[in-house]
């Protein structure tokens, strides 16, 4: 698989010039937003860290204030890093970049390894004649009675963490028709530990590892109605594919919005997400979600310091959604190659790209006019589909019911094994290869997973080379 690294920031603007001659305008995944990346850059790591080309000088000023507050870690109050202070008094990590390593994905844990940039999602089920309103409200779910709606690992001094996760990890042997064998492996969660009260039968969980940051705020510039028109909830035009918005609460606008972030899609806009991340993953306030919601079997809890009210400024979360809005997406490479060319063409054959949209065009956005008016390539609709009982989680969210994921954008794919070299795909980091993620398919996308089953093993490698390219 073709494999390019990056330049240094400080050559980007004469590198990316040059290099855009050489490749012969290769596509803008990110249109104005887009980084064109160099054979020679001996750091890789940082390749989806770098600011989007067309922000201004004094816009990239906001850029990376906002990197320091990505990468920087929280701390307990009272601190002398004030703006810094008010972590926990129950969290998963204490900074975004532990989760999102590199601004890339996170990694599942391997056996018996205590979980980092993974985090679970829980609820119980929602009563029967639960009314819309109520749920949306609830965040979409009916939070579990002792630990709410997230388990959250670690625990400042003076409080106990709500548990211990583990995963261990179950192996299935196959082949594919030529004889190639694979194996296919899928996590069970081990909670241990319950620092609040004993675990029950009735908790819904639900493990997510971290996403790719690069290109989220020109998803967050897509016009919703463009969304609402990709929808075909009941599959009317009988393609097999049932793609619907999932529809979610706007805690700053108060009302109901279309969902765009998240596995299932139940964040709006990436303000919010950020928001919800600090809230739920680092313990951290902000105007948009401004008091901890302990339980009553946590009720101790509130008496351990706070940061303040809220202990994240708006200043300070403004900083960090520019700096998630206006990451650099990089360009595809080798988009040229034959082998590359052909691996596109089955990709298309199998029906991936019926949820894997390749393009569309962002709105406008007076705060982000670099981000306005794009034509993109990311290769995903944002809606929520059925992908079949194997990728259940059993875990309603708003509209979203267990068997439904969002569509991940597929732009850098390819590289993420170079940011995190640890990088898996699929939900819960099941994956440890994009042939093993497509395998997993099933549901509304079982067509493509067995048109990929039917390829021989070189029309199989094209496939993967393609999006190994993106």
């Amino acid at each position: 698989m073709n494999r390019f690294l990056f330049i240094p920031a400080c050559l980007f603007v004469a590198a990316t010039a040059f290099a855009a001659t050489a490749l012969a305008e290769p596509p803008l995944s990110g249109g104005g937003t887009t980084i064109v990346i160099s054979r020679f850059q001996s750091d890789s790591r940082g390749l989806f860290s770098l600011p989007a080309p067309n922000l201004s000088l004094v816009r990239r000023d906001n850029f990376f204030v906002g990197d320091s507050f990505f990468r920087g870690a929280w701390v307990t109050a009272p601190a002398s890093t004030a703006a810094r202070d008010g972590l926990g008094p129950v969290f998963n990590t204490n900074s975004c970049q532990t989760c999102h390593i590199k601004d890339g994905r996170g990694h599942p844990p391997d056996a018996g390894e205590e979980m980092i940039s993974t985090l679970v999602r829980i609820s119980i089920p929602n009563p029967e004649g639960s009314s819309e309103e109520s749920l949306l409200e609830s965040g979409g779910i009916t939070p579990h009675p002792v630990y709410g709606d997230q388990i959250q690992n670690r625990a400042i001094l003076g409080a106990e963490a709500e548990a211990s996760v583990t995963f261990a990890w179950e192996e299935t042997a196959g082949a594919f028709p030529d004889g190639q064998a694979y194996s296919l492996r899928k996590p069970r969660l081990v909670l241990g530990a319950p620092g609040y009260g004993e675990f029950d039968s009735s908790m819904l969980v639900s493990p997510r590892v971290a996403q790719t940051m690069i290109g989220v705020g020109l998803l967050d510039t897509i016009p919703s109605a463009d969304l609402e028109a990709l929808a075909d909830p009941d599959d009317a035009n009988g393609d097999g594919i049932s793609g619907k918005v999932n529809r979610v609460r706007d805690v700053i606008l108060q009302k109901e919005a279309v969902g765009r972030f998240g596995w299932k899609a139940e964040q709006p806009n990436v303000r919010q997400q950020v928001a919800a991340a600090f809230f739920g993953d680092i313990g951290i306030t902000s105007s948009l979600f401004p008091k901890h919601r302990f339980t009553p079997a946590q009720a101790a809890l509130a008496d351990l310091p706070e940061g303040g009210g809220p202990e994240v400024s708006d200043e300070i979360l403004d900083f960090v959604t520019f700096y998630a809005k206006t990451l650099a997406v990089p360009a595809q490479r080798s988009h040229g190659n034959p082998v590359v060319v052909a691996g596109r063409s089955l990709f298309q054959q199998a029906k991936c790209s019926a949820c894997h949209i390749e393009t569309c065009s962002t709105g406008s956005d007076p705060d982000f006019p670099e981000l306005s008016g794009q034509e993109i390539h990311p290769y995903t609709d944002l809606l929520l589909h059925d992908m079949g009982e194997r990728l259940a989680d059993d875990r309603p969210v708003h509209s979203a019911d267990g068997r439904e994921w969002r569509t991940p954008p597929l732009w850098g794919i390819g590289l993420a094994a170079l940011v995190n070299q640890n990088a898996n795909f699929l939900h819960d980091g099941r994956a440890r290869t994009l042939e093993e993620a497509i395998l997993w398919h099933d549901g509304e996308a079982a067509v493509s997973r067995e048109a990929f089953l039917a390829m021989s093993s070189d029309e199989r490698r094209k496939l993967v080379a393609f999006l190994d390219s993106l």
